[in-house]
């Protein structure tokens, strides 16, 4: 028979075993998520955007499950960045908009906190000289324009469980480039401002680069992409209008 004492760390087991149970039957799948999105954007995607829409939203999704992410407005900036470049030229472009505010959403956001927060780091990012934006980072709190960049790389640098995604690379990316264009063009001093920004918030390094590296390999092949559409566009036009002023007699198919 088995023992009081037995009984009971039978039963604390059975007790964890639930909790656990319940916690990973609660833990919102990929799945949740996509049907989600569905509920909030009914239309079909494009076929040349339908990738870019669900890599970001997977992307979205693995962060809002981890339970060390926090949501901040660096890492809402590489959102609408990352979208607004891979997704211009969609038509219709009303339905980029709805598309956005679905991404959001189904992963808990507020599509609208995103663009603020986005378009007000961007504005003072646009006020400062590449040199005072990394001093932000640098922790100089004597330029009263990057305050708020300054709080959050104090706040980032000294949580031991800040959650560092692709999303917030790009995010810092874009700070650089609105503070200085030419800066993100070239390779050697692009590479210093990564390296003194990993320095400050205590991210690897060859981490940050490699991510950036594929956003900028990314955004290559993304005109390129976009380059062909336009061209086919074109030359469709092009047809429809020699068609129409008889130029051209129609092919049978």
């Amino acid at each position: 028979m088995q023992s009081r004492a037995d009984s009971a760390r039978i039963e604390d087991i059975v007790n964890i075993v639930t909790k656990y149970s319940g916690f990973v039957n609660n833990l919102r799948t990929v799945s949740d998520t996509k049907r989600d999105f569905y509920k909030y954007h009914t239309r079909p995607i494009n076929s040349i955007y339908r990738r870019v829409v669900e890599e970001l939203m997977v992307e979205m999704h693995l962060l809002s499950v981890n339970s060390d992410f926090r949501y901040d407005p660096i890492y809402a900036l590489g959102v609408v960045t990352t979208f607004d470049t891979f997704m211009a030229g969609y038509r219709p472009e009303t339905d980029r908009n709805t598309i956005f505010s679905a991404l959001c959403q189904c992963v808990g956001g507020k599509p609208e906190e995103y663009r603020q927060d986005a378009a007000r780091l961007t504005e003072i990012a646009g006020q400062l000289t590449p040199e005072e934006l990394l001093a932000c980072f640098t922790f100089d709190g004597s330029i009263p324009a990057g305050q708020e960049i300054h709080n959050l790389a104090t706040a980032i640098a000294t949580n031991a469980k800040f959650k560092y995604s692709r999303l917030f690379a790009t995010g810092i990316y874009r700070l650089l480039e609105v503070a200085d264009p030419e800066l993100v063009k070239s390779s050697d001093r692009l590479k210093a401002a990564i390296e003194k920004i990993s320095e400050q918030l205590h991210f690897s390094v060859d981490k940050l680069q490699k991510d950036l590296d594929l956003y900028r390999s990314n955004l290559e092949k993304m005109s390129q992409v976009l380059e062909v559409i336009q061209d086919t566009l074109n030359a469709d036009r092009k047809k429809r209008e020699q068609l129409k002023e008889g130029t051209i007699q129609p092919t049978l198919e």
